[in-house]
């Protein structure tokens, strides 16, 4: 069987987002033309050049996972509202993915707090678009750059409630944390109600039983309802493996294009 090297063109069914949107459903559904992969390859350096560049600079950084989709009336948007200020409080920079719902009340929490406030959003044909609570936003096309750049400049995890994309990071994170990649992250997962199933039916009943994990990996998590001590567990830890201390920002350096 020989592999026929014409260009897969993806159907038109879903609405794209420019340019963007059409590169990345093209670059995901089979080989292209080289030039076409060089093009992307060349895009993908520059995205993470600019995200490097840009949250060198916005201090150590506390990452809020959640939905989108909650309002600002839902219980959880207050939650990680409070989530938001109390890491603000702490000397964290709130970095979230920058979009509505959870991530806006993080966001918010940490601007009425008086903190510094970060998003990594995503371009999406829907639903996802930079709330108004950031003080620093970077734009990106590509998921695994945006969870890459979430990750890399985080000293901790909170995770609210959400979907699919939420339970993404979850994994990653852990599969991250699990492997040694990064070690010993401190990650809390916010809403014991939401989370109780997964963390008791799926983890312990059914992982744990079938010894598809170990009985140390339950211990990469805390679940709780307390901004206090979600923030207080990832403040202690933060501090004693990171050697964070209150002191000075790094300094930009006008020859590097900073």
């Amino acid at each position: 069987m020989v592999l026929d090297e014409t260009p897969v063109v993806p159907d038109s069914d879903v609405p794209l987002v420019g340019g963007a949107g059409e590169r990345e459903r093209r670059f995901l559904v089979g080989p292209q033309s080289r030039g076409f992969e060089l093009g992307l390859i060349l895009s993908v350096f520059m995205e993470f050049l600019r995200g490097f560049r840009t949250l060198h600079f916005v201090g150590p950084c506390v990452t809020v996972f959640g939905s989108a989709r909650f309002p600002e009336s839902h219980r959880w948007y207050q939650l990680a509202r409070g989530v938001g200020g109390k890491l603000a409080d702490a000397g964290f920079t709130v970095m979230t993915g920058g979009g509505p719902g959870i991530m806006e009340a993080a966001n918010r929490g940490a601007k009425e707090a008086g903190g510094h406030s970060v998003g990594c959003n995503i371009i999406l044909p829907f639903e996802q678009h930079a709330n108004p609570w950031l003080d620093t936003v970077v734009n990106f096309e590509h998921f695994f750059v945006r969870k890459t750049m979430l990750i890399k400049y985080s000293y901790g995890f909170v995770v609210m409630p959400g979907g699919f994309g939420t339970f993404d990071e979850i994994f990653e994170a852990l599969t991250l944390i699990q492997t040694k990649k990064i070690k010993d992250f401190p990650m809390v997962l916010v809403g014991k109600e939401f989370w109780k199933p997964l963390v008791e039916d799926v983890f312990r009943d059914r992982l744990l039983e079938e010894a598809t994990i170990s009985p140390g990996d339950l211990d990469l998590v805390m679940v709780t309802d307390s901004p206090d001590e979600a923030v207080e567990f990832i403040r202690q830890i933060a501090q004693r493996r990171f050697g964070l201390k209150y002191g000075k920002k790094p300094q930009k350096r006008w020859f590097l294009g900073e």
